[in-house]
């Protein structure tokens, strides 16, 4: 018998993936679990497991493509029962119906990493839910349409029937592109056509100029575009400067380290001391730890205190989240955080692990620079950035002293943040590097 292993469902608002590597070949012998191809969905990469034992006929896709969940990459023959295994055509299975909340829900777009991302346009995020009439069903319920639960959370959220979208998927499947599609064309209903907010114009023929070279862009690249894209449409963003004393922080910091005893792995970075700084901050200033629900007309206080942490990777830039910094010690962060990193260079860190966070911390010392205004992590409101600390000659007590001075900045977003609680929070933050029993204080 034979069977199509097709993408499954991969993440929420994950949609398609980029194929990274095909990990079988044709004529040969695959058992279920194992892994099929490697692919780069978002910011990171997984492998794909068989849905059934048997040989492979048919390997559909190659290195470089582009696949929709629910497509088909490759076909088997299946290994006496073990057709019985394989995972249902999407299109057959039968989720629940989505049904319109009875209030409109919160058109925002999901962030990058460390919130989900999601790739709605402009349009669709600063209007009113769009809400189609119901389909007629003759006094019967109308079959589930075919679409996957990130496909229909998206739908219930911008209050769309799915019975009156047109699927562009393999089978007829409906996706978020083709939410998106129904929703710039409602909204576009009685008004002439505008282009969207992100629309850029046509780039000129470089190539009458010189020589030009295109690269395609990775996953990564084009997520973080995405991303950061949305950020600085939606977010009014304002970026304060400060600098933090942290003379006796690294003196302390070092003997530490030096002296350390217990066994755990990772050093005791500047950066991690500074997440707890934050934490001390965010809990004493919540709107920091919050995202704004304009649609409902709401701040939502998140009293929970996931820090994302920015890595630089050879890929790109990745944000892995250290979850409840407020019940780990500073050894325990140590620890997550060494493995965290260690595992986004190797790209082996997974998706749900850059998802969920509150607050971010952007830490570019060890590479230099005196200042930058990082971009905050929409749906977040606020991001730290830490520049490289050196000796500056400062004035104490009336008398110069030669002190190790770090620069910091803040960004946030101005609708949810003035700038006088932003120099609160940031100065609040300048406090507790400056001064390790401060810091201890705050633990």
């Amino acid at each position: 018998m034979s069977i199509e292993v097709k993408l499954p469902e991969l993440g929420e608002n994950v949609e398609h993936g980029d194929v990274v590597n095909v990990l079988v070949s044709e004529g040969e012998t695959v058992t279920k679990g194992q892994s099929l191809v490697e692919l780069e969905t978002d910011k990171a990469v997984v492998e794909v497991p068989s849905t059934a034992t048997g040989q492979v006929v048919k390997v559909l896709v190659k290195k470089g493509d582009r696949v929709k969940i629910g497509e088909p990459i490759l076909t088997l023959e299946a290994a006496g029962d073990a057709a019985s295994a394989a995972a249902p055509s999407p299109a057959k299975t039968a989720p629940e119906v989505p049904t319109p909340p009875p209030a409109p829900a919160s058109p925002e777009p999901a962030p990058p990493a460390p919130e989900a991302p999601s790739v709605s346009p402009a349009a669709a995020t600063s209007a009113a839910p769009v809400r189609a009439a119901a389909s007629p069903t003759n006094g019967h319920r109308a079959p589930p349409a075919p679409a996957g639960p990130s496909t229909r959370r998206m739908a219930r959220k911008l209050g769309v029937d799915l019975h009156q979208v047109s699927g562009s998927g393999r089978g007829g499947r409906i996706t978020s592109e083709d939410i998106e599609a129904f929703v710039r064309g409602r909204l576009s209903v009685g008004a002439p056509a505008a282009p969207s907010a992100s629309q850029e114009p046509p780039l000129p023929d470089f190539a009458q100029w010189g020589a030009i070279e295109r690269q395609k862009l990775s996953g990564i690249r084009r997520k973080t575009a995405e991303n950061m894209g949305v950020a600085w449409q939606v977010i009014p963003h304002v970026t304060q400067f400060d600098s933090a004393d942290i003379t006796d922080l690294e003196a302390a910091r070092r003997d530490y380290q030096a002296h350390r005893k217990d066994d755990k792995p990772g050093k005791v970075t500047v950066t991690i001391l500074a997440m707890k700084a934050c934490l001390a901050a965010l809990k004493a200033m919540p709107q920091f730890n919050s995202s704004l629900d304009l649609a409902n007309d709401e701040l939502i206080l998140k009293r929970h205190y996931h820090i994302g942490v920015a890595v630089d990777t050879k890929h790109g830039l990745l944000v892995p989240v250290v979850r409840d910094v407020e019940r780990k010690t500073i050894p325990e962060i140590a620890a997550e955080l060494h493995d965290l990193a260690a595992r986004a260079r190797e790209r082996k860190v997974g998706i749900e692990e850059m998802l969920g966070g509150t607050f971010t911390i952007s830490n570019l010392g060890g590479i230099g620079g005196t200042g930058f205004t990082p971009i905050v992590n929409y749906p977040q409101v606020a991001i730290l950035g830490i520049a490289r600390a050196r000796q500056e000659q400062v004035v104490i007590d009336g008398k110069p002293e030669i002190r190790l001075m770090m620069p910091v900045s803040l960004s946030y977003d101005h609708r949810v943040i003035d700038g006088a609680d932003g120099a609160r929070f940031l100065s609040r933050i300048v406090k507790m590097l400056a001064d390790p029993f401060e810091l201890l204080l705050g633990l």
